[in-house]
């Protein structure tokens, strides 16, 4: 589905550094100065999923295959980047690309760190980023705003009308400083200003990267972050990034674990990040299991059965017959395909089904 998830905040506040430790297929250069990100960097994370390991275990399939995210490492914003500071333009035209933010924000005291903003201000932080995006977007909105307004008072352009309506709603809203998210524009007038890809429309997931010390209870600037968050329905992860990319580089499950155990963690903080970042995108899982495979494959929240066999081939879709659907928890409980379909719990469900997180299918088609 190829949906992204972009790393962004100031620099040097651990971004790249998070960004080698949730990639299991590329390594971000991570460097003590701005702008040691330049260019993107892609990689794609497994989402971790208990469940996948569980249906592997009942069906011994040949390969499990996770499904993934694409994450990427944004080059570090400044203030004025709106109006071309640093690599502003660049930035902006790079964030513009993803689904959704995970906003890195530094909790950390460390003066070995660089940090050219003073001191540590974690909201201060976030109203930088927050105040450029704004800008950027109140300049797309007023070009759009500025073609559209001859048209909308000049003739019988009821579309014209409806869209100057909804871009000066925008343009007052921006001007405001408030985000685009927390206009809760409809559906329909969402169309109006879809052309814009909007940046403070972009749903966001903030990472508190705290030291060493705070990883398991927070501190004080991961609190005040908090509850900035919690005002505008955000979820905020306390991690310490540099801990959960010495974790990565490990190369055995078994070093991992001896060295969460010393640090007093059940699992990675980073899990609860991928997680939290692909409900963000509001996305579901379902699974498809034989003996070859047993694998995990991301919709969208919503999506009925040929949306969803479509996932694994257009084909499927456009020949798509019939869903075999077993619920995870009866597949669990009954052992097998075969035992769910003798005890009833294997459903036959047509085109208006909508798939819910956790189904394990079988497609029936034909072309």
């Amino acid at each position: 589905m190829a949906l992204q998830a972009g790393i962004v905040g100031l620099p040097n506040v651990g971004k790249s550094t998070l960004f080698n430790a949730v990639s299991n297929s590329a390594k971000a250069q991570a460097s003590n100065y701005r702008f040691c990100t330049i260019e993107p960097n892609v990689g794609l994370v497994d989402v971790p999923d208990s469940r996948l390991q569980s249906l592997a275990t009942l069906v011994q399939p040949d390969r499990i295959v996770p499904t993934q995210l694409e994450i990427v490492d944004i080059a570090g914003l400044v203030k004025g980047a709106s109006k071309g500071e640093g690599l502003g333009n660049k930035f902006l035209g790079n964030i513009r690309e993803v689904d959704a933010i995970i906003h890195v924000i530094r909790c950390f005291e460390d003066e070995n760190v660089l940090r050219e903003e003073g001191k540590i201000n974690p909201i201060g932080d976030k109203e930088i980023i927050e105040t450029e995006l704004q800008l950027k977007d109140l300049d797309s909105v007023e070009r759009k705003w500025h073609r559209v307004e001859k048209m909308a008072r000049v003739g019988t352009d009821t579309k014209a009308k409806a869209e100057f309506e909804i871009l000066s709603r925008c343009k007052t809203h921006l001007e405001q400083g408030k985000n685009i998210h927390t206009l809760h524009l409809s559906k329909e007038e969402k169309v109006a200003v879809a052309d814009l890809f909007l940046l403070t429309d972009k749903p966001v997931l903030y990472v508190a990267n705290v030291d060493e010390g705070s990883m398991h209870t927070g501190n004080d600037y991961s609190r005040a972050l908090e509850t900035a968050a919690k005002a505008e329905g955000a979820e905020v992860i306390v991690m310490c990034n540099n801990i959960e990319a010495q974790i990565a580089e490990m190369e055995t499950e078994e070093d991992k674990q001896m060295f969460m155990e010393e640090f007093g963690m059940k699992e990675p903080a980073l899990h609860r990040l991928i997680h939290a970042a692909y409900h963000l995108l509001n996305l579901d899982t379902y699974f498809t299991a034989g003996v070859q495979e047993v694998r995990a494959w991301t919709i969208h929240k919503g999506w009925k059965a040929p949306q969803a066999a479509a996932v694994i081939h257009t084909d499927f879709e456009k020949g798509f017959i019939k869903a075999e659907v077993i619920a995870f928890e009866d597949f669990v409980k009954y052992g097998s395909e075969a035992a769910c379909r003798e005890n009833g719990k294997l459903r036959i469900e047509g085109k208006e089904y909508i798939v819910k997180d956790g189904d394990v299918m079988h497609f029936r088609f034909n072309v």
